[in-house]
């Protein structure tokens, strides 16, 4: 078993955490996430603030484990908050705060509720402004990943935070859909791993089963980063990107956004009807590279039992014989020849 210092911070059994994808997570999924060793995060940004209470007690009923909510800082209203924090959740998972906001006053009435605070930033002044406030897990988000993200690659702003946050612990977050990528986050200074796009290929994911296969159908190459979908729905994210699918939606508008923020009330109705269709040529897909990686849909608990695995034979077995001791140097220069 793979065990870091965050594994007892957050109360879990295995470092991998489910994104907080908002529209596209379920209690269902967290449970299920929970219940086999890792963490589930529900994304709430979307989600009314009446409605939290019950989605919680929903997740409360299906599992004993630990579990986080997920807030979009930048549109969080002042009553979502204080719902969340008056569900008492284990785990506040916080990210892209405006850079008005008080995240130290948010952060100290979270920890007042008892919560364990995570923060995602994908630059290094942003994780260094979430620790000074107070978060206790600062998650390093590179641009592989699906959804909103930033533009600096997983591999350079992952040590970058890593230097930048110690000791508070990091986790890893973009293009990360097995063990492979946890041995890797762990070599590179992270604690722990969070992934979005591979749980969303998982059986009790919630998506439209089309959407699914689109995963699994994707190379990874046919991801994008583009405003479009967020100028259909009339939202803008502080510093970010939406990495999607390349599909007919996407090729309409690209190039036509001034277009499309005239035509914007048409243009969200149709993509509304795509998505509760499954339409994968016409919904917006947020996936990230990885999506390459990904070749099956497993129940939670086997893809996690997998990660690990795998994880721990590179880390015990596979890396550790590529270490040998030092040739004489004799050998090395060819003396005796």
């Amino acid at each position: 078993m793979i065990r870091t210092p965050v594994c007892a911070l957050l109360g879990v059994r295995h470092p991998i955490v489910l994104g907080g994808m908002a529209g596209a997570t379920s209690a269902p999924l967290v449970a299920a996430v929970s219940q086999a060793g890792g963490l589930g995060t529900l994304g709430i940004g979307s989600t009314p603030a009446d409605r939290i209470p019950t989605l919680v007690e929903a997740i409360r009923e299906a599992t004993a484990q630990p579990f986080g909510l997920n807030l979009l800082l930048f549109n969080a209203s002042d009553a979502a908050i204080d719902a969340t924090l008056a569900a008492r959740p284990p785990v506040l998972s916080a990210a892209w705060a405006r850079a008005d906001q008080d995240l130290a006053a948010l952060f100290d009435r979270a920890h007042t509720a008892g919560c364990v605070v995570t923060y995602m930033a994908g630059t290094v002044p942003e994780a260094r402004r979430a620790r000074d406030a107070g978060a206790d897990v600062i998650v390093a988000q590179g641009t592989e990943g699906g959804g909103h993200v930033g533009w600096m690659a997983t591999m350079a702003v992952l040590p970058m935070v890593v230097d930048a946050v110690g000791p508070t612990p990091v986790m890893a977050a973009g293009g990360i859909a097995d063990g492979r990528g946890l041995a890797a986050a762990l070599a590179l200074g992270a604690q722990g791993i969070l992934m979005g796009t591979r749980f969303l290929a998982t059986r009790e994911s919630p998506i439209h089963p089309n959407f699914k296969q689109a995963i699994l159908d994707s190379d990874g190459h046919d991801t994008l980063l583009t405003e479009i979908p967020d100028v259909a729905r009339g939202s803008v994210w502080p510093g970010a990107m939406a990495r999607c699918r390349r599909n007919a939606f996407i090729e309409r508008w690209a190039g036509r956004e001034w277009e499309l923020r005239m035509r914007r009330t048409e243009a969200l109705a149709a993509l509304q009807e795509a998505s509760a269709a499954g339409d994968v040529d016409n919904a917006s897909l947020l996936i990230g590279q990885d999506a390459g990686l990904i070749h099956d849909i497993p129940s939670v608990a086997e893809l996690v039992e997998c990660v690990v695995s795998t994880a721990e034979a590179l880390l015990t077995t596979s890396l550790p014989s590529l270490v040998v001791p030092d040739w004489p140097s004799d050998r090395l220069s060819g003396a005796g020849d």
